[in-house]
């Protein structure tokens, strides 16, 4: 518990975080309810836009082929690097797929069994997605390993051919998403890392062409190491990330003190307990708060400027507040 009156003076405006998810939510101890769409900020846009819809359309399409065409020249080349880079343009193929479901159910509707809708199996998705992907992960380094030990002809020639054409997917896929990179970070987070996998299919063309030179077999499960690598990086963030979520943890990128003295620093409130803040989505933080005032209901100008506040510094759209008078409050210095 936060008592906001030996903390003005410390509260700060800062951690300023900008989203597009706006959900507002206002519930006085008196169970007033504000609504959506109080102040301006709290409309109601689930649906990615018709362009992107198409982008991620075209770029499960584009990247779901090149993987079957990667994955069977890895096969006829006998090339493990391949094989790993067709892997990991697995990786993205289901990392689209997760996004734009998510998306979709997004737009659910909530019901009497599912009152959140079905926000969350975004997180379940992106969970069982990191999991199958460290269970590809061994195998291919498994394999590779091997190879130290055998190493295998590689047409290497064929190797540098078919990763360049992964440069071409990768980097029109990239594109489709450039134009919405700044205004969104799912739509972002697409194009950074199809630009990541681009340069990823440069180094399997670079070590094609120098096994097409040398003959040096060894490059090929190299190369495949270090690209295993790189896909236990992104897949370890994905795993750890979504494991937080899955566990109601903070969102990254919410400050959870800044947003405490931001409450705090409210006209009137005397005491902050009980806050949680936890994700509904991947993409959409909740919060929860008991605010302490003096007797008398703060009105719901009060609960729309909070939530406004709540929305525009950290990117909280759906805030219920439960407003509380010091009388009504035995205890709380008990409460978190």
């Amino acid at each position: 518990m936060l008592a906001c009156a030996a903390q003005r003076s410390i509260c700060v405006a800062g951690h300023d975080h900008h989203h597009g998810h706006s959900h507002g939510h206002g519930h006085s101890h008196a169970q007033s309810h504000a609504g959506h769409g109080g102040g301006g900020h709290h409309g109601h846009d689930h649906s990615p836009p018709a362009n992107f819809s198409r982008a991620f359309a075209i770029g499960i399409a584009l990247n779901l082929g090149f993987v079957i065409v990667e994955a069977t020249y890895g096969i006829v080349a006998d090339s493990v690097a391949l094989l790993a880079d067709a892997g990991h343009n697995l990786s993205d193929v289901l990392g689209l797929a997760v996004a734009w479901a998510g998306a979709a159910l997004a737009t659910r509707p909530a019901s009497k069994r599912f009152t959140y809708g079905l926000r969350g199996s975004s997180i379940l998705a992106a969970l069982l997605n990191a999991l199958l992907l460290m269970v590809a992960l061994g195998a291919i380094v498994l394999e590779a390993v091997q190879r130290f030990g055998e190493p295998a002809g590689t047409m290497g020639t064929t190797v540098a051919v078919v990763a360049g054409i992964g440069i071409l997917v990768n980097g029109v896929t990239a594109w489709l998403f450039a134009s919405g990179r700044k205004g969104d970070i799912n739509i972002r987070g697409a194009f950074l890392h199809m630009l990541s996998d681009a340069l990823v299919s440069a180094g399997v063309v670079v070590a094609g062409l120098v096994i097409w030179r040398t003959g040096i077999g060894w490059i090929d499960p190299a190369v495949s190491l270090i690209i295993a690598a790189l896909i236990f990086w992104q897949t370890w963030g994905l795993l750890r990330e979504s494991v937080e979520m899955s566990l109601d943890a903070v969102p990254r990128g919410i400050d959870f003190d800044a947003v405490e003295q931001a409450l705090c620093g409210l006209d009137g409130v005397d005491r902050v307990h009980d806050l949680h803040i936890w994700p509904m989505s991947t993409t959409e933080p909740v919060l929860t708060a008991h605010l302490v005032m003096p007797a008398g209901s703060p009105g719901n100008a009060f609960l729309t400027a909070a939530r406004a506040m709540l929305h525009d510094r950290f990117g909280i759209g759906h805030a219920t507040l439960q407003v509380e008078t010091g009388d009504d409050c035995d205890g709380c210095s008990a409460e978190g």
